[in-house]
């Protein structure tokens, strides 16, 4: 098996390439996935989309995203359920079997987190089974406490697991992502707990880097630029039994001001030097 056989370009990592560009630009570098935007794929209709990939010899690793389930007032939440059910129904047209969730902050003027918790899951009951009816998987992505108001008001392993386990694991997983996971003393256990209810439906790496920018979203860099012990990290994710697709997902001006070829370059470099499993 090459370096490269896992490894995958999240479609934000490249921001500035269209679908088109990035899917040429995988196929140039050797990377063998994408991990797809439903904005980029709407700019060229998912039928188009799924060809680009297939014509390329691609796989796509995930689609980008769903969630935001956490709206109280009825006609909100019924458009949320209706958005999501498009994406499920995009993903499956476009190959994948991991549809992210990014569940949603809370509302503006609501302080009930275990309130909005319990409105993820009751649309999560509806959206699960059409999910598993189409072979898509809902992978449910903790994001790191800071975004907790404004983005998701799941913010560790542990909670997404809480969630995750109401379901069943062909229908809910979750998302491991070094950025949104790596400080958390819990961690470990964590993922031996999804490794044993097979509940790992995605791994995306990117590195933890300093200062952070005053938009802490784009705090992102390359794998190896910042704080993560990635062989560590890798290494108890394959002992969870993962096998998947590795994904880099990296916000970040100065890397959406690179060329895109650079980026990709870098990215398969420091892929082999930092991620690549042990043996």
């Amino acid at each position: 098996m090459t370096t490269t056989a896992r490894l995958s370009l999240n479609q934000i990592t490249t921001r500035g390439w269209s679908l088109p560009e990035a899917v040429r630009g995988c196929a140039e570098a050797g990377i063998p996935a994408i991990g797809l935007w439903r904005d980029k794929v709407a700019e060229v209709g998912a039928a188009r989309a799924a060809g680009l990939v297939r014509a390329a010899g691609l796989s796509v690793s995930s689609l980008c995203r769903g969630g935001f389930l956490t709206a109280t007032d009825p006609a909100a939440r019924r458009a949320a359920l209706a958005d999501n059910l498009r994406a499920v129904e995009e993903a499956a047209e476009l190959g994948t079997d991991t549809l992210v969730l990014v569940v949603g902050g809370l509302p503006e003027g609501d302080r009930d987190l275990p309130a909005a918790r319990t409105r993820v899951a009751d649309l999560l009951a509806e959206l699960a089974p059409h999910a598993g009816d189409l072979g898509v998987r809902l992978a449910i992505e903790p994001l790191h406490p800071m975004f907790c108001a404004d983005r998701a008001v799941v913010s560790t392993l542990g909670q997404a697991l809480d969630l995750a386990e109401l379901f069943p694991a062909d229908q809910v997983g979750v998302v491991v992502d070094s950025y949104h996971v790596w400080w958390d003393p819990e961690l470990g256990a964590q993922l031996a707990r999804a490794g044993a209810g097979g509940r790992i439906a995605a791994y995306q790496v990117g590195d933890w880097t300093l200062p952070l920018p005053a938009d802490a979203l784009l705090g992102r860099g390359h794998v190896g630029d910042g704080c993560i012990d990635f062989r560590t990290l890798t290494d108890q994710v394959t002992a969870a039994g993962y096998t998947g697709w590795i994904e880099v997902e990296i916000f970040n001006q100065e890397v959406w001001e690179t060329p895109g070829a650079e980026t990709l370059r870098t990215l398969v470099e420091r892929h082999t030097v930092h991620v690549v499993p042990a043996g």
